[in-house]
């Protein structure tokens, strides 16, 4: 059966054409009829068994009566074929879903179904007609659509009745049109990786992609066509096992959706006052209930229903956790083979051989990664109080290796070279750290002033500075620079001896 019916006047140049030899596909061109059309009608014509010149003197009401009526079992064939086009329709929004490939499926159950140039043609139309139209186009569980409401809403302080205006996540799957919603303090990118998170966790599961319209968040440097996007979130699709796409054109989609939220939503709580994020989220949450509960029209379907049949089985699983947020830094390694984390004021060790140089950490609440030139050379479990060494045996060289040994005791015996004042100050010192290990390396840089300073100029200075309430190896540093170890000490009162004489008076020349 043709895709579409023509016109005498057509099938007459059509017979016309082939007398002159034309092929099919030029007869298509020729005619502006598609070519499948026009193979149909050739082969109508050659089924009568007549020349074309013999066809071409037919009247017209002989031409067509070699192209009966079939709208009888036209009719029943369309029937079968309409009867599967909400099925279609669904599957065609499945991965690796092809109108060939149901064509075929609907061939294996009506063998004396429409060809695939019909097939498509009435499928066409039917979508033409129906409100679903055009609507559906993208794949299931293909990508999450995510933006920020314009507008903000308000949480009141109970103990000051200061307003502070939350922005709202708005999280969509386009196929099924399921959204998510929270709301945050900020776009900023721990709050911004929190609702992504809060968003798969909703879902059940993550998409191929994640779609973020080049957020400041999201993208270290904005562009149409190429953004930049910043470390963190390549870090969470690698945990998600998805990409990030700002690039694509589904704008208009979210903001639909956004605009929907404000009028289902926003509109529903308008009245209704909030004294904390906790408690304007668990009324949102009631909210996004109703909200994608309620029946679309245009699909005669719900939100949560599409969900559920659509989306839901395509869907990647979550990891068992979630994800971490990753900071990263650069920093240098120093001389002692540690890197400096100044977050929490800790440090953290890393082989000798990379003393000097300068690399890159990556970090999150549990651990920190030491990374040079993109291969991972050290990774410690994070310590959480400040002042505190994390070492690895490994990492030291056989001359750094005895920094493991160090003890209160062990600066005590070195500093015996020097002097007691000395002894006593570094013992002090390292006794007012709250850990002892940020005592030693001050320790260790009074012990070196030898090398610039003479030990009873050291010495003199640890006597000084014993009378200080906090001892550091700056105030005795400071102490032997400025010459305060040299200033002049206060001469002593000279003691005057008289010996007796004879005029010498007593008690007696007083009465």
């Amino acid at each position: 059966m043709a895709a579409k019916k023509i016109d005498i006047m057509d099938v007459r140049q059509l017979i016309q054409l082939k007398i002159r030899g034309e092929s099919n596909r030029s007869c298509s061109t020729s005619l502006s009829i598609h070519r499948n059309t026009v193979n149909y009608y050739v082969r109508q014509l050659k089924a009568t068994g007549s020349g074309y010149a013999d066809l071409l003197s037919l009247s017209d009401a002989q031409l067509k009566e070699l192209f009966p009526c079939r709208c009888a079992s036209d009719s029943d064939r369309y029937e079968e074929l309409a009867s599967e086009f909400s099925y279609f329709k669904k599957q065609l929004l499945s991965p690796g879903g092809t109108r060939e490939a149901l064509w075929k499926e609907y061939l294996f159950k009506h063998p004396e179904g429409y060809g695939y140039t019909q097939f498509n043609e009435h499928y066409n139309n039917w979508l033409g007609q129906t409100k679903a139209s055009g609507k559906l186009t993208h794949k299931a569980g293909d990508s999450l659509l995510v933006d920020y409401a314009g507008k903000k809403l308000p949480v009141v302080d109970k103990q000051t009745g200061e307003v502070q205006y939350m922005e709202v996540f708005v999280g969509l799957l386009p196929c099924s049109c399921f959204t998510f919603i929270e709301a945050s303090r900020s776009q900023q990118m721990e709050d911004f990786i929190g609702s992504i998170n809060h968003c798969f966790q909703f879902l059940g599961g993550s998409t191929k992609a994640i779609v973020p319209d080049n957020l400041k968040s999201a993208v270290s440097k904005a562009s149409k066509y190429e953004p930049v996007l910043n470390k963190t979130l390549k870090d969470l699709a690698l945990h998600y096992g998805c990409v990030i796409n700002p690039t694509r054109s589904d704008k208009a989609m979210v903001e639909g959706a956004v605009r929907l939220v404000y009028q289902r939503i926003y509109f529903s709580i308008r009245n209704m006052t909030f004294f904390s994020l906790d408690e304007l989220n668990c009324q949102l949450q009631k909210e996004l209930v109703k909200y994608n509960d309620f029946l679309m029209e245009t699909y005669q379907a719900s939100r949560r229903k599409l969900f559920i049949e659509l989306e839901q089985p395509h869907l990647q699983p979550l990891p068992s956790s979630a994800y971490q947020i990753k900071h990263y830094k650069r920093a240098k390694v120093q001389k002692m083979g540690y890197i400096y984390l100044s977050d929490t004021k800790n440090y953290y060790s890393v082989p000798y051989r990379y003393i000097g140089k300068r690399v890159e950490l990556q970090y999150n609440r549990e651990t920190i990664e030491i990374y040079f030139q993109s291969d991972r050379i050290a990774s410690h479990k994070r310590v959480s109080l400040p002042g505190q060494y994390v070492t690895v045996k490994e990492h030291m060289s056989s001359s750094h290796q005895f920094y493991n040994d160090w003890s209160p005791e062990y600066f005590a015996r070195l500093a015996e070279n020097i002097g007691s004042k000395t002894v006593e100050y570094i013992t002090l010192l390292i006794a007012q750290q709250d850990y002892p290990e940020t005592g030693y390396k001050q320790a260790l840089g009074i012990l070196s002033l030898k090398k610039a300073f003479e030990k009873h100029r050291i010495e003199k200075a640890c006597a000084i500075a014993l009378t200080h309430d906090r001892c550091s190896y700056r105030t005795i540093k400071r102490i032997l620079e400025n010459n305060m170890d040299k200033a002049i000490e206060p001469p002593k009162t000279k003691q005057i001896f008289i010996p007796i004489h004879m005029n010498i008076r007593g008690p007696k020349a007083y009465n």
